[in-house]
């Protein structure tokens, strides 16, 4: 009985998760930063880009003048922007044989092949769910 209880939760760990946890995409990141800091950004931190670390740092550096809620968001804007960024980044590992064998490409360019990996037939669920969670599905 307890060998049987093992070898389930061993099964258990072992086996993906069917549902992808989609990450938020870039420009629902920047709506969510703008809805709750668009005041904060204009006032203390016009010109800065919003995809660099120098925003972030900006709105830190002036969270005292930083109205409540923006203060209680800003750094899940930026979570959500890393978040995406790694899950591109990820499709290149997850995706690794889909790239080399089904699309020709080279995982070196892996960009170059998204449009292959989207529409060929054959695409492993590790890669597929990397890609949903990239945004490229």
């Amino acid at each position: 009985m307890i060998r049987g209880g093992i070898f389930l939760f061993a099964a258990c760990l072992t086996v993906p998760s069917l549902a992808a946890a989609e990450t938020m995409s870039f420009g629902d990141a920047a709506a969510m930063l703008a809805k709750n800091c668009g005041a904060e950004i204009t006032a203390n931190c016009r010109g800065v880009n919003l995809y660099t670390d120098r925003m972030k740092e900006c709105l830190s550096r002036n969270s005292d003048v930083a109205s409540p809620q923006c203060k209680a968001n800003y750094l899940a804007s930026f979570e959500a922007i890393q978040k995406r960024i790694a899950a591109r980044v990820t499709v290149a590992n997850a995706c690794t044989r889909e790239i080399v064998k089904i699309c020709n490409g080279s995982t070196k360019e892996t960009s170059k092949a998204v449009p292959c990996l989207v529409t060929a037939p054959g695409v492993s669920r590790n890669c597929t769910a990397a890609m949903v969670d990239a945004g490229y599905k």
